[in-house]
């Protein structure tokens, strides 16, 4: 039973040709049905109907047609439903704009110029020309009907690239922003935190959201909402916030320095070179996040890595390890050593990635350059990645890294050329598994 202060959430429901939609079990007509369970008094019902829509019109990552013609009704009910529901509203609305997977655009956040670029190759016009020309060739009975099938999905709007279909969400979602902004002042400090997390990934609109979360901050006395503020705007701002966001690396509530020292290690090697800059500043960024990646810091109701801020604070370190890199490396190693074996492999390459890309900003090429020359801090990232790697029979993202950089992309000849003896049976060796 639906609550008659809860119906006005819900208008215009009904107009929309919910059948004629799809999500991932098929038709999408049971959607209004759930949230309608969603706003009633039934508690049970509304989990319930919280866990059919998390399933079908965002299963496991996927959006569908209908997925976008839920945000409104979401927006409402996360600014205006019952106290229950407003939370799991807010994350509903993150997921459908982003997926639950925000660490892979962690520490630089969402690139949607790339996003859009690559969905631009697969608009249902694009498809349904690029079937016609397949069904002009193909012979095969079976094959022709599949390709027919999959055609007129495309010709009646359907996207069968992720990128493509996640970006309709996308957009919905960021066209409710403007209506959301009044939950950075909700009295319930979990709303708060979550709205700012939400904004996190819309850097197009970074002009209007920084202005929002910075006045957030200046009344905010959550250290998870100020936190999560911090980030957010990290994340969609600019250089410009350095000096405003300097002085909250001295608060008294650690939560709130890795917050500070997050958005400024963004904000600090968002230029082409992140060797320069401010000494002092950078120092006090590495004190924090290195005391933060040091040690166990998984924290509930921050929703940025899945709370796992000591695995964010060693993705953040690994662009500024040019910087500091026998304190650095060693830590960004270190902050991964509780996850599972593959995990800890993908992570540590990523973060050792960053590290390489930070120590050499430039593609410029290195070949003939002796290691000598290189000056200290490069020279040890190099011997680092020479001693651990990963090194992978397929390849791994450092190799092509140094590749790029026209220096030796094999342990052996990296050895050789850092100067170094390596037992390469303690090395990060993914070759026994085959992983690239």
């Amino acid at each position: 039973m639906i609550a008659e202060q809860n119906e006005e959430l819900l208008v215009g429901l009904d107009d929309i040709d919910w059948a004629s939609l799809d999500h991932a079990y098929g038709s999408a007509d049971d959607v209004p049905r759930q949230l309608r369970q969603v706003c009633g008094d039934d508690e049970a019902a509304s989990e319930d109907a919280w866990r059919h829509l998390f399933s079908n019109i965002f299963h496991q990552g996927t959006r569908y047609t209908a997925s976008p013609y839920a945000v409104p009704f979401l927006s409402r009910i996360a600014i205006a439903g019952p106290q229950p529901t407003r939370p799991t509203a807010l994350l509903m609305l993150t997921r459908l704009a982003v997926d639950w997977h925000d660490e892979y655009d962690l520490p630089g956040g969402i690139d949607t110029v790339a996003w859009r670029a690559a969905a631009a190759e697969f608009t249902p016009e694009k498809m349904v020309a690029w079937y016609d020309e397949e069904l002009a060739v193909e012979e095969d009975p079976d094959k022709r009907q599949t390709l027919e099938e999959v055609q007129a999905y495309c010709a009646a709007g359907g996207l069968i690239d992720s990128r493509a279909s996640a970006l309709p969400s996308y957009d919905a979602v960021r066209a409710e922003l403007p209506a959301l902004f009044c939950l950075l002042e909700d009295p319930d400090p979990e709303i708060r935190t979550r709205t700012a997390y939400l904004l996190a990934w819309f850097p197009e609109d970074g002009a209007h959201i920084v202005p929002e979360l910075l006045a957030h901050l200046d009344r905010e006395d959550d250290a998870r909402a100020t936190a999560t503020a911090l980030v957010a705007a990290g994340l969609v701002g600019d250089d410009a916030l350095v000096d405003r966001f300097r002085p909250w690396l001295a608060a008294p509530d650690p939560l709130v320095r890795w917050g500070a020292a997050t958005a400024l290690a963004r904000l600090v090697t968002v230029g082409p070179d992140t060797s320069s800059g401010d000494d002092a500043l950078v120092a006090q960024i590495l004190t924090v996040l290195t005391g933060a990646a040091a040690a166990p810091m998984s924290v509930l109701g921050v929703d940025f890595n899945d709370g796992n801020l000591r695995g964010y604070a060693a993705r953040s370190l690994a662009p500024l390890a040019v910087h500091a890199p026998d304190a650095i490396l060693s830590v960004i190693v270190n902050a991964f050593g509780g996850l599972p074996d593959h995990e800890t492999r993908a992570a540590v390459t990523e973060a050792l990635t960053a590290a390489l890309t930070g120590a050499f900003p430039s593609a410029a090429d290195q070949t003939g350059v002796p290691f000598i020359d290189l000056g200290a801090g490069r020279q040890h990232i190099l011997r680092f990645v020479a001693e651990h790697g990963p090194w992978g029979q397929y390849g791994t993202p450092i190799e092509h890294r140094l590749r790029e950089l026209g220096l030796p992309d094999n342990q052996p000849a990296l050895c050789a050329y850092t100067q170094i003896m390596v037992d390469t049976s303690s090395a990060w060796n993914l070759k026994t598994e085959g992983q690239s």
